[in-house]
């Protein structure tokens, strides 16, 4: 029986084998489980079995929004943020753009700033309309774009997931070199897998309490710096060199934080429509600024311990960032119970992977319908399965592959932030200009030529502001040191996405009426 049929079969069970409106269309598909015999139906009955989230990009009834505690969506981010991959941000600071100490700490407050506050800004938008993040796009993208951006958030889910397996990885072929990097990928891939498997509840349940040993092990770290004496306060450079390296830093950290913005709504969608949207920003706000400063400065401070101890220096040239934790933790008298505190922090890593794994079963499912008749779990699979194959030939290389990555993550969501903010602001005009029973209707959505005009348009931004390995553009050359300039891709992608997207939407509107 096929999947069509299920439909038929499950409308003549509600006694209604007509008149099923457009608006119901998808909850009808959503509830095909419940009898049928394709491969779907048995699936989702197979989910239901052991307690697997069933529901994919369907909109969330309000009957079904019963997470009400409002700090979860803190806790959320918390876990996923304190962990070494955000530490290995900080590190870049000093070991790949040579910055000092107080212009290391300066850039990751004032980019992550920034950064995080469209992350929170989305976060309100879950209990208000019960709709995931790819499926509110529509609405910014219509239904044509979206699928554009649904693409490039399964890539970026991908890329983050395989960046950060590596670190965890990293730190426990530290612990024993006998198992190698591969192995630790596999271990670190399969648990987070297990989790997202199960869903929405399943991930809030895991990071609500995954944070507290790795902030424990965190804290062990800094006394343990701290009384080894090795820290020094690297002095800032000057001039126009000092400006290149500052912007390319900031680059890759408002990459790192702002790169949750395309799944922000997934983490509060079942949380309920009378939700205090203050509360939930602010929930939000306290879970991502806590950890990215504490871990990323963290990381500036322990990487310059790299000048001044040999320790240091030969963990990191040995073994990177897990080599480096491991002076910290193993080297410096805590042995065994140091090996203990390496493997927490490797697990950590499940805590910021889990977003990544989830949320890409469901971006999947906006690409196309036919992929929406695939359970998420089934993509959450597919989709481990990718990150393994890339991370493993990648550890080898791995700064210059988290490098590059963030500051790509930058470029993309700068604009689909443009986009989106400026849509929502000044022509939907807040909340009130959403209507979400639409979610599935396309004639009823933008046409979506607009946002993609000012999507290629964010494009050629990022392609002048850029310095990268392989391509450094006319205006990055302007804004630091020759050869490689200063990075100010995501700043002109977001200015050249917004000025389009101001000039040309209005005139979708005047064309097409929506």
């Amino acid at each position: 029986m096929s999947f069509d049929q299920d439909v038929e079969k499950l409308d003549q069970k509600r006694g209604s084998v007509t008149g099923i409106s457009e608006e119901d269309t998808h909850a009808v598909h959503a509830e095909t489980f419940e009898v049928g015999d394709s491969l779907y139906a048995k699936l989702m009955r197979f989910a239901g079995k052991y307690n697997i989230e069933q529901r994919g990009i369907e909109r969330v009834p309000e009957a079904e929004k019963t997470d009400t505690k409002l700090y979860k969506a803190g806790t959320m981010w918390l876990a996923a943020n304190l962990v070494v991959s955000s530490f290995a941000i900080g590190v870049l600071g000093p070991n790949v753009f040579y910055l000092g100490w107080y212009d290391s700490v300066l850039a990751i407050i004032f980019f992550n700033l920034l950064a995080i506050t469209p992350v929170c800004f989305f976060s309100t938008f879950g209990p208000e309309f019960g709709l995931r993040q790819m499926i509110l796009s529509r609405f910014y993208f219509g239904p044509w774009g979206v699928r554009l951006i649904a693409f490039l958030n399964c890539l970026a889910c991908i890329g983050w997931s395989s960046v950060n397996v590596i670190v965890g990885a990293q730190l426990i072929h530290t612990v024993n070199h006998n198992v190698p990097e591969w192995a630790g990928i596999l271990i670190i891939a399969i648990c987070t897998f297990i989790i997202t498997c199960f869903g929405y509840k399943v991930v809030h349940y895991y990071e609500f309490y995954s944070w507290i040993p790795c902030f424990v092990v965190f804290l062990i770290t800094v006394i343990q710096f701290g009384r080894s004496g090795t820290f020094t306060a690297a002095p800032a450079g000057k001039g126009l060199g000092e400006a290149g390296s500052i912007l390319s830093f900031g680059g890759a950290v408002y990459g790192f934080g702002t790169g949750w913005t395309s799944y922000a709504a997934d983490y509060t969608v079942y949380q309920p429509k009378s939700a205090n949207k203050y509360l939930v920003f602010f929930y939000t706000w306290l879970g991502l600024i806590v950890p990215l400063l504490f871990t990323e400065i963290l990381g500036v401070a322990v990487f310059m311990g790299t000048y001044t101890s040999k320790v240091y220096a030969d963990g990191y040239a040995n073994g990177k960032i897990g080599g480096l934790f491991g002076a910290v933790l193993v080297q410096d008298s805590l042995g065994n119970f140091g090996n203990f505190c390496l493997i927490i922090l490797a697990l950590s890593i499940i805590g910021n992977n889990c977003p990544n794994i989830y949320s890409i079963g469901l971006s999947v499912q906006v690409i196309s319908s036919h992929f929406q008749r695939v359970p998420r779990f089934v993509w959450t699979l597919i989709a481990t399965c990718c990150y393994i194959a890339i991370a493993i030939p990648g550890a080898s290389h791995f700064e210059t592959v988290l490098e590059n990555f963030m500051l790509l993550i930058a470029y993309w969501l700068g604009i689909y932030e443009a986009i989106s903010l400026t849509e929502h602001f000044v022509f939907l005009r807040g909340f009130s200009g959403y209507e979400p029973a639409n979610y599935d209707q396309p004639h009823k959505l933008p046409v979506g030529i607009a946002a993609f005009v000012a999507f290629c348009a964010g494009v050629g931004g990022a392609v002048v502001g850029m310095s990268q390995v392989y391509w450094i553009g006319p205006i990055a050359k302007l804004c630091g040191e020759l050869p490689y300039g200063g990075d100010v891709g995501f700043e002109l992608a977001f200015g050249f996405a917004c000025v389009t997207y101001l000039a040309l939407r209005p005139l979708e509107k005047a064309r097409f009426g929506r």
